[in-house]
């Protein structure tokens, strides 16, 4: 018997050894020395111990998160009825509803977009619409009621990558153009191509944009809806190209163009 514990009284005794035994027990932990039994601080309170391959292992991972490259960032205050509508025909997620927020990210590598998707809805209650990984771009879109919780959402994301709205793809508009009273046979093709949205009869004017980065192309549809009375036939913003085409009377048709470039004109400030 240890000489140490002789004079103890048996309820002493039984108490050294198991304290000896919790010792014993103790792994080793690299990194800061940790008073007390393992997870407790002297007042009983938990505490989390990071080891010094664990520390590694988390700067790795926001090594890779701030490698991120952001391509576009856009947030949509309120949806409009068309523009909602349409998106509403290819989200695989939950359905946006008119005057519902919209943020629509896009990011390379394609991959890269789970991360970023794992991180925007652990921030807020956003509802995830839509998420499509491509061969080098991954995109997503947010939605919600009230604007604060998207935009919230949009700040821990940028955060976490390492980036802001400024270092974005610049908007580059690679065509744009209006055809007046458009043919019946001219028509009759677009509205049996794969569109989605509305039908464009003959005689409208038609007004097409395409722009890079893809996702560009819906603030400019959500904003010349805001502006004038058109019809949405079909908004792509998804690939390597963004293509939009809206139809209506000429008049309203020019209006909404020059809407649609006066949003894609602030994004590059």
């Amino acid at each position: 018997m240890d000489s140490n514990l002789r004079y103890l009284s048996a309820d002493d005794r039984a108490s050294s050894r198991r304290r000896s035994s919790l010792q014993a027990r103790r792994p080793l932990v690299t990194g800061t020395e940790v008073g007390g039994l393992l997870g407790q601080d002297a007042s009983g309170a938990s505490c989390v111990i990071t080891t010094d391959s664990e520390g590694r292992r988390l700067a790795r991972q926001n090594s890779h998160v701030q490698s991120i490259e952001l391509r576009t960032y856009i947030f949509l205050d309120s949806l409009q009825p068309q523009l909602a509508a349409y998106m509403g025909t290819v989200s695989q997620g939950f359905l946006p509803i008119p005057g519902d927020a919209c943020l629509w990210l896009e990011v390379s590598p394609g991959m890269a977009v789970h991360r970023v998707t794992d991180i925007a809805l652990k921030a807020s209650t956003v509802r995830l619409g839509q998420m499509v990984v491509e061969r080098a771009f991954g995109s997503i879109a947010l939605y919600h009621r009230d604007q604060s919780n998207v935009l919230h959402s949009g700040d821990v994301v940028l955060e976490a990558i390492g980036s802001s709205v400024d270092h974005r793809s610049p908007c580059q508009v690679t065509w744009t153009e209006i055809i007046r009273a458009i043919n019946p046979d001219h028509a009759v093709l677009i509205n049996r191509q794969n569109r989605r949205g509305s039908m464009i009869q003959a005689g409208m004017s038609m007004f097409i944009l395409e722009t890079e980065p893809a996702g560009y192309v819906l603030i400019a549809a959500n904003e010349a809806e805001k502006a004038s009375n058109i019809t949405v036939v079909d908004v792509k913003a998804v690939g390597a190209f963004g293509r939009l085409t809206l139809a209506g009377r000429e008049g309203d048709v020019e209006e909404a163009a020059a809407a649609a470039m006066r949003a894609v004109a602030q994004i590059n400030g």
